[in-house]
């Protein structure tokens, strides 16, 4: 049996993207240095088996370019979470979520965490 096991982004300030993804509701698995001597933190959302791999390494540039890629969480009460994300100082887009989601259908969301890594948010 194959498994799906973790995706790695390259950070600029571990500390600072680990207090991201916290906010998010992850939580830090673990932290080691690879043999190449890079920093990395395994990220661990509660009941998902698949890892966000952050790995840091001080000769890297972190250049994200817009829409490369990104995440995707799914929340019970996006309304609830959201909410809570900006009074953590998280900034929600688009501009206008509370008012799409008072509309039928799929309710979705975005964040942008410090290297410019979208995260999407769905309600499940």
């Amino acid at each position: 049996m194959m498994k799906f096991l973790h995706t790695r982004i390259r950070v600029a300030d571990m500390e600072a993207t680990i207090a991201f993804y916290t906010k998010l509701g992850f939580e830090l698995a673990r932290q080691s240095v690879s043999p190449q001597g890079n920093k990395l933190a395994y990220l661990n959302v509660p009941g998902a088996e698949h890892q966000l791999e952050l790995c840091w390494s001080p000769e890297y540039e972190v250049k994200v370019p817009e829409d490369l890629m990104h995440t995707c969480i799914g929340v019970d009460d996006i309304v609830s979470y959201c909410a809570e994300l900006e009074t953590q100082g998280i900034d929600i887009w688009p501009g206008d979520w509370k008012e799409s989601f008072t509309q039928e259908g799929l309710k979705m969301a975005f964040v942008t965490d410090p290297d410019g890594y979208e995260v999407e948010i769905l309600e499940n």
